[in-house]
């Protein structure tokens, strides 16, 4: 395209000869031009209205069309964690699309012109995508294409379970637990994938209790009342291994009022708090010499009214003297995995609150493990003190067996 005073800038050379020529040409003009009759017999040499003097009229080239570009062609499958974006080209991005079937990938355009989609990709799927723009005049143009992710096996995709079950009512000390079948490598991506939002507000973190584990708490035992919605939206992020999230999990749980029972192995004596209120005191008793009870914080993990306690599970074998098989223990209300219990003890009520006779369980008067078992709730707070056996980490819920400083160093996002 020729530019506009090109050549006027840029004269042709020429001989002297031609040079007086063409000033006396230019001489005869201006006195022509100052003639009596103020006119020219030549209208061609009149300019064009409008027109710049010294100027020519030049065509301005259409604008080009806008061209929409997918970081994800269809040449070949897709990670399940690939975020697509679209660009544009002499113009912007107006409207994105990636469906698949009923699948709509949501996305959101950034201030830079950018589409970026923000869930997940499905694996082993067809994805489509159609892209909309408009170039400077407004001229709309729409692009579409495809592509595949990738096909995932059961072996390489971690399933998230999660506690407490939604729609339960729990103690305060209950902590939220996020278990994976498949190990997870990458825990700072699933942690930021994770949240817990409370009415009231609390201060929290997560805390991993291992490759397959993680754990949230509160800086303090929940309010009774709380209620908290759990996120775990770890649906196609990569876990490291070639292993991916297979599925997002949400859920909700109410704590319920605060019942925290104190055990002083010392005295054999339970102060049972209801709401900050002492709301009974038992007689108990505690494991023996060998087979102490542990000191520390430990919440109840699970209930049942009748429980069948084998000694077995402990290590003890039959023909022990230490061997016991007990099929109808009454309400048993686990603390401990290795196999401490709160429960009725008929059998040991002349020792209960004189001395400790069992084999780690706390046991009372069936009257009284009736009255706290339908008081309690999993996730109850049972505080243990009096033994030098402290419990061991991670032997059943011990989140608040530790300051709330050191439990946060175990996120990965600390």
């Amino acid at each position: 395209m020729s530019r506009p005073g090109r050549y006027a800038l840029l004269p042709a050379r020429r001989s002297p000869g031609v040079r007086l020529a063409v000033a006396a040409v230019g001489v005869g003009l201006a006195v022509t031009g100052c003639s009596a009759g103020g006119s020219s017999s030549d209208d061609s040499a009149a300019p064009e209205a409008g027109a710049k003097k010294g100027t020519a009229n030049v065509t301005q080239a259409p604008p080009a069309p806008v061209a929409l570009n997918a970081n994800v062609d269809g040449k070949k499958d897709v990670a399940v964690d690939k975020t697509v974006k679209v660009r544009a080209r002499h113009g912007d991005v107006t409207s994105v699309r990636v469906t698949s079937g009923k699948l709509n990938v949501r996305g959101e355009l950034a201030e830079d012109g950018t589409w970026t989609s923000s869930t997940a990709l499905e694996p082993g799927r067809r994805y489509d995508v159609e892209m909309t723009g408009t170039n400077s005049e407004g001229e709309k143009r729409t692009e579409r294409s495809s592509f595949r992710t990738d096909d995932l096996t059961l072996d390489e995709q971690t399933y998230p379970s999660m506690a407490p079950l939604s729609g339960s009512e729990v103690g305060v000390g209950m902590p939220v637990i996020v278990r994976f079948d498949l190990p997870v490598q990458r825990k700072a991506a699933f942690e930021k994938q994770l949240s817990v939002e409370s009415e009231p507000e609390v201060r929290g973190t997560w805390h991993w209790v291992s490759d397959t584990e993680v754990h949230y708490r509160p800086k303090k035992f929940w309010e009774p009342g709380t209620e908290v919605t759990v996120d775990a939206d770890v649906n196609s992020v990569n876990a490291g291994n070639g292993i991916y999230g297979q599925e997002s999990r949400s859920g909700t749980f109410t704590v319920g009022d605060s019942v925290i029972s104190h055990v002083n192995l010392q005295t054999n004596q339970m102060r049972v708090k209801i709401n900050g209120e002492l709301a009974r005191t038992i007689p108990i008793t505690g494991g023996k010499a060998g087979f102490e009870s542990r000191s520390g914080t430990k919440v109840i993990v699970e209930k049942f009214l009748e429980k069948r306690m084998d000694a077995a599970t402990t290590g003890i074998a039959p023909g022990d003297p230490e061997y016991y098989n007990i099929a109808d223990v009454q309400y048993a209300m686990r603390v401990t995995y290795t196999g401490e219990f709160l429960h009725a003890a008929p059998w040991s009520v002349d020792s209960q609150g004189v001395a400790n006779v069992s084999h780690g369980c706390i046991g009372m008067s069936t009257e009284d493990a009736k009255w706290l078992f339908e008081r309690s709730s999993v996730g109850d707070v049972v505080i243990t003190t009096g033994s030098d056996r402290g419990i061991e980490y991670g032997n059943g819920y011990t989140d608040w067996d530790v300051s709330y400083a050191d439990y946060r160093e175990k996120s990965a996002l600390s």
